[in-house]
């Protein structure tokens, strides 16, 4: 090796780098970047279901718990900002775009959110049983006690794109 250059080791693209770069050349105005790569759901095994509502814009909306970002040192989701969707695992599926963000406490989240959502019966009644569970698993993850005051960020979104990975 000649003196004075680094070896590095190569990085390969993981799968939703791949994806994102597909993206990209279909779509050259995009961003030059998304933010992450993840699934919705709370389990690997559900998120293929849930981003079929997604891909078929059954699903426009989801909610996080804002103690979490700050417990995890991530900023909080953005308007514009894009995301690479998986099937559980690394398994790209669509990108979604953040068209909307606000913050709302979990007991005042209404009916509209539960509707955009597009999960279970779209009712407010089970849109509450679903985040709830998921809001108590967070806060004991990260050391906090669920509250119905516990701060939701809550995204609409749209799907920008769906081609199959190649």
């Amino acid at each position: 090796m000649p003196r004075g250059k680094a070896c590095y080791p190569l990085r390969m693209a993981s799968p939703a780098d791949r994806y994102w770069a597909q993206f990209r050349k279909a779509h050259p105005k995009s961003p030059k970047a998304y933010v992450e790569s993840f699934f919705f759901g709370t389990k690997p095994e559900i998120a293929s279901e849930i981003t079929r509502l997604v891909v078929d814009g059954t699903k426009t909306a989801t909610g996080s718990l804002q103690w979490a970002y700050e417990a995890d040192e991530k900023p909080e989701p953005a308007v514009g900002d894009h995301w690479v969707v998986t099937n559980g695992s690394d398994d790209p599926a669509c990108i979604i775009e953040t068209t909307e963000v606000h913050t709302i406490p979990f007991g005042t989240v209404g009916m509209e959110w539960a509707l955009w959502g597009g999960e279970e019966d779209r009712t407010l009644a089970s849109w509450r049983r679903m985040y709830w569970r998921y809001v108590v698993s967070e806060c004991q993850r990260i050391g906090r006690d669920a509250t119905e005051d516990a701060p939701l960020v809550m995204e609409r979104f749209r799907c920008v794109y769906a081609e199959p990975a190649k």
